[in-house]
């Protein structure tokens, strides 16, 4: 009987704990899902992880020039998830959130950027490298059969033609248009005030602000009060970090996301996949 009495006495003091803790789950580096690198897979067991501890509100800290699309809409949808699970979703933005990070914000209940966070660069890009004088130079040649016209469309061996650029065009467009209306419906901003500001470009947390991407300036503490307000705790909340868990590659050579997307040349081999990425930023520099 006395260890019946202690273990409720102890499930009592389990959930009054429960009550008062925040998750903390973070965001960093290139948003993909590879064989490899299953970035999202794995950021998304975490999320199941906080629903099975029964966790009710979470922090998620964004760090990421953002990534692939197929990949950024699978956590979206995942976070969206949480909160109709009850859980509380606020990001905090970092360094920099842009692109595919943004896309992923938008699915939070609130968002917090720094003053200073690089975010913005909404759109879609495709990049492939031509390289046909260089095969040329070093005697490579080639050739293609095919069961249709496009089947080679991101040849590096060739300029597009005009008939593929129309068809890489129109997936570019389609492909915006679903990040745009997201901003839209995630921020309730009017579409057309979404295009004004969604060509690409890059603005402050401060910017941001401004333009509705974030409700508003602060810290990293200042999401997890939020959070914790947003899930009606009275107290000051307990942050329990929750790690992803790692890659086998992360494993073995120690190394983080960016680096093992640069050294395994995946940035050549994601060169004709749509992206939403922020080119040029590192944001371990």
């Amino acid at each position: 009987m006395a260890a019946c009495v202690c273990k409720s006495i102890s499930k009592m003091k389990y959930k009054l704990f429960k009550d008062n803790r925040v998750a903390l789950v973070k965001l960093e580096g290139i948003i993909i899902d590879a064989g490899n690198l299953p970035v999202a897979t794995k950021l998304i067991d975490t999320f199941e992880s906080v629903k099975k501890q029964g966790i009710k509100a979470m922090v998620l800290r964004i760090n990421s020039p953002g990534g692939t699309v197929g990949a950024s809409q699978e956590i979206y949808q995942a976070i969206k998830s949480l909160r109709e699970d009850g859980i509380k979703v606020v990001v905090s933005m970092g360094d920099v959130a842009a692109s595919g990070g943004v896309y992923v914000a938008l699915a939070a209940d609130k968002i917090i950027g720094n003053p200073g966070t690089v975010t913005g660069s909404i759109g879609v890009i495709i990049r492939t490298n031509v390289l046909k004088d260089l095969y040329k130079k070093v005697g490579v040649d080639h050739q293609i059969i095919k069961s249709g016209p496009y089947k080679d469309i991101l040849s590096s061996m060739r300029y597009f033609t005009d008939e593929e650029k129309a068809i890489l065009q129109d997936l570019i467009d389609n492909t915006y248009n679903q990040f745009i209306s997201a901003v839209s419906e995630g921020r309730n901003i009017d579409i057309e005030m979404v295009k004004s500001f969604a060509d690409g470009r890059i603005f402050t947390g401060l910017q941001a602000k401004e333009y509705g991407l974030v409700d508003e300036t602060g810290s990293l503490q200042d999401a997890v009060n939020l959070a914790g307000k947003l899930a009606g705790i009275d107290k000051k909340p307990e942050v329990i970090e929750i790690k992803p868990k790692k890659t086998i590659l992360q494993k073995i050579t120690g190394a983080n996301v960016n680096e093992i997307f640069e050294n395994m040349g995946l940035s050549s081999v994601y060169s004709g996949v749509p992206l939403w990425l922020m080119p040029g930023i590192n944001i371990n520099k």
